[in-house]
């Protein structure tokens, strides 16, 4: 008897929690936020979650996310930046799910900004790299190195960002909600023109089995109404295969993952013995280091 109205408090906990993150999903798209962003608000949610071992949001306060904060900096030991995105994640958490004022915290430890210096390849560990690397990733690479970008810019990419008469290439809403435009090396010419012919195949594929499209954000989607089948609109380093959304029970093409990039850069850089700690980061400051 105890045991089932122990799980039947746990089944409306549980159900109290998930149409909190309905709620999450509905505030965010609402804004226009990134996917990135709501990746990330949800799993600090889903952490301060266990750390309140599920308790009625509606009785949350200011001093589960102080406690939260703290194990977050002592136990956890977590980055400065991890514990900031933290607070900024439940922040919005509490004013625009729950519809509670967020009170004033104070006296929350820090965690500790490490100041590390960034990591510079040479030219020819540069060459090594990208030798040890296949298609695509060689490509991403040489993005990555000759145009300055960071690695969500580069895989944000799509065929209209590459203007190939002008040798120009537009990074949309790049850090800080900015545009920039950036010249394209000549050299990767070639490769790049290449790469569209890739991605004009994979569209054509696409179009034929019927896909939905490539992903967009919310607001784009519903703006333009046919962009997402659209070849300017189509990711420039497409993933390999097609993204089945259960919600709308179709498919869509996403970009190349972040995460299949970074694992093929760190086994090019074992494989090519370099003993730096270099990742794709390395890169952007490589190029802004060897431009002085």
């Amino acid at each position: 008897m105890i045991k089932e109205k122990i799980n039947d408090a746990l089944k409306v906990k549980n159900a109290d929690w998930t149409s909190v993150y309905d709620k999450l999903n509905d505030e965010i798209r609402i804004r226009h936020y990134s996917p990135k962003t709501l990746r990330a608000y949800r799993g600090w949610a889903g952490q301060f979650q266990s750390f309140t071992k599920s308790k009625d949001p509606q009785l949350l306060s200011a001093a589960d996310v102080k406690d939260f904060l703290t194990f977050l900096a002592v136990k956890r030991k977590v980055p400065a930046s991890s514990q900031n995105q933290a607070f900024n994640a439940l922040l919005f958490f509490f004013r625009h799910v729950l519809k509670k004022e967020f009170e004033e915290i104070k006296d929350v430890p820090r965690a500790k900004r490490k100041r590390n210096i960034p990591v510079v390849l040479s030219r020819e560990e540069i060459d090594s790299i990208i030798s040890a690397l296949a298609y695509p990733y060689d490509l991403v690479v040489k993005m990555l190195y000759g145009c300055g970008l960071r690695l969500s810019e580069c895989m944000s990419l799509r065929v209209q960002s590459l203007n190939f008469d002008q040798r120009v290439l537009t990074v949309h809403d790049g850090k800080g909600k900015k545009d920039r435009a950036v010249p394209l090396p000549e050299t990767l010419m070639p490769e790049l023109k290449a790469q569209l012919e890739v991605v004009k195949g994979v569209h054509e594929s696409d179009l034929t089995e019927g896909y939905a499209g490539a992903f967009l954000f919310d607001s784009l989607g519903e703006k333009y109404k046919n962009a997402a089948i659209e070849l300017p609109w189509q990711w420039f380093f497409p993933g390999k295969t097609l993204t089945f959304v259960p919600e709308e029970k179709e498919y869509r093409r996403y970009h190349l993952h972040d995460s299949h990039v970074q694992k093929a850069i760190r086994r090019a850089v074992k494989k090519a013995k370099i003993t730096k700690r270099a990742s794709a980061h390395t890169f952007r400051h490589t190029f802004a280091t060897h431009l002085l």
